[in-house]
């Protein structure tokens, strides 16, 4: 078993976390089929034990599934031991629907209180930006969830620098969730000196580039059927044959480094900040087990630098999503002035 994880602070509002968290989703969804409930409470625990207490989670994910997975990995004491991140925001009835209206918003977060068996969320996230709704309209119904118990703190994923400050007037925002990693470099522009001006935590998603720095680049060969990374840009042959070469280099430095390609690309993160939380998924106690090594993973400046000529903008083919799924980059908001409820 290694060392328990050091703890972080996450924001400035008071939340402190695992230094590395556990993303939940591909237990449930999109990645392959569900896996068996018993094996993924299981690795819950193991994670747990091991110091990862940041687990994160969402209703869309199963939908709903994932949550009622995590319910039950938090019986029997196990929830005081954790910080528990949900998140709300893109309804899932046959076709998809980015919402954050006042209603939806209290719904939603009623449901996933009653699906994860708990009487508060620690931090629960918009998941998406509803571009009908004035972010302030949002926010101010997440301020009142926060006054009545039901959530501690309040997080935005995938929003834009004006969105995250529109967003912060509101109400405190503890965490931003969004995209990093040595093939998704673009929120180093706007979103992170945002996030360090304002104070507010960056937790960093697929950082492991959806499995790619750990399973290599013939990971498409492996996916299971009905797995969404199949039909991902960057995953595209005519991308792939390209971004082979960015995994090839990175898995040189580690061999020089006595490290898994996996380990380095997630100690870069990790060397991003102490302002940084990212949350690598997985369903297998080894790889959780080697994801923890990455933080004992030293990268010294040349290292950085060596990995971010490797990992520059130009270095990786096709776009992070489909056209259509909402990211930061199309989540403006009309003005407060516009709305009529």
């Amino acid at each position: 078993m290694a060392a328990k994880l050091p703890r972080v602070k996450l924001g400035s509002q008071g939340l402190e976390v695992s230094a590395q968290g556990l993303g939940c989703m591909g237990m449930s969804a999109f990645y392959g089929q569900p896996k068996p409930e018993p094996d993924m409470i299981n690795l819950i625990h193991h994670a747990i034990n091991a110091g990862v207490t940041f687990l994160d989670t969402s209703d869309v994910y199963g939908p709903k599934t994932n949550e009622i997975l995590l319910g039950k990995a938090l019986k029997g004491g196990v929830r005081e031991k954790v910080e528990l991140a949900t998140k709300f925001g893109v309804k899932h009835d046959g076709s998809w629907e980015v919402k954050g209206d006042p209603a939806y918003v209290r719904a939603a977060c009623e449901a996933s209180l009653q699906r994860l068996d708990v009487d508060c969320i620690d931090l629960y996230y918009q998941h998406r930006i509803d571009t009908r709704v004035p972010i302030e309209i949002t926010m101010g119904e997440l301020k009142k969830l926060v006054e009545e118990g039901k959530i501690k703190y309040v997080g935005l994923s995938e929003a834009s620098a004006s969105t995250i400050r529109r967003a912060h007037v509101v109400h405190p925002i503890t965490a931003i969730q969004l995209e990093w990693s040595l093939w998704s470099r673009d929120v180093e522009q706007e979103i992170i000196p945002t996030c360090r001006e304002l104070g507010i935590g960056i937790v960093a998603y697929s950082p492991l580039g959806r499995g790619f720095f750990s399973s290599g680049s013939n990971m498409i060969e492996k996916l299971e059927d009905g797995d969404a990374r199949k039909y991902l840009p960057r995953f595209q042959p005519e991308n792939l044959k390209h971004n082979k070469i960015l995994y090839e280099r990175v898995n040189e430095l580690a061999r020089k480094k006595g490290c898994t390609t996996s380990q380095l690309s997630l100690a870069w993160v990790h060397h991003q900040g102490n302002d940084v939380v990212p949350i690598p998924g997985t369903t297998k106690i080894q790889n959780l087990e080697q994801n923890i090594g990455a933080l004992s993973v030293k990268l010294t400046p040349e290292d950085m630098a060596e990995l971010e000529s490797i990992a520059s903008a130009s270095s990786v083919k096709g776009d992070r999503y489909n056209a259509g799924l909402v990211t930061y980059l199309d989540s403006e908001t009309p003005p407060l002035s516009s709305w009529k409820a």
